[in-house]
């Protein structure tokens, strides 16, 4: 994902479950239709909550992909367009 086409970028490493969520979805509410979101978020639990619920919702997830390849439990960015 070119880094340049995201509109808002969100960090959500630091807050717990269900915050990850709220955080993101409050980002997405904010922006226009067509808009992206790029969010850092941690591996496990906001990972697997936080695109799927976005996704419930009507947005597209364009992409997620760790930051350091050797580290899939790491650390990962999402990327969300605001439909």
């Amino acid at each position: 994902m070119d880094r340049n086409s995201v509109d808002l970028f969100l960090d959500i490493t630091s807050d717990l479950c269900p915050l990850t969520f709220v955080k993101a979805k409050l980002s997405v509410e904010r922006m226009k239709v067509g808009q992206t979101l790029e969010v850092r978020l941690n591996a496990g639990e906001p990972l697997e909550n936080v695109p799927r619920s976005l996704a419930e919702l009507g947005h597209s997830i364009l992409g997620i992909e760790p930051e350091n390849a050797s580290h899939p439990q790491g650390i990962h960015r999402l990327w969300v367009r605001k439909s």
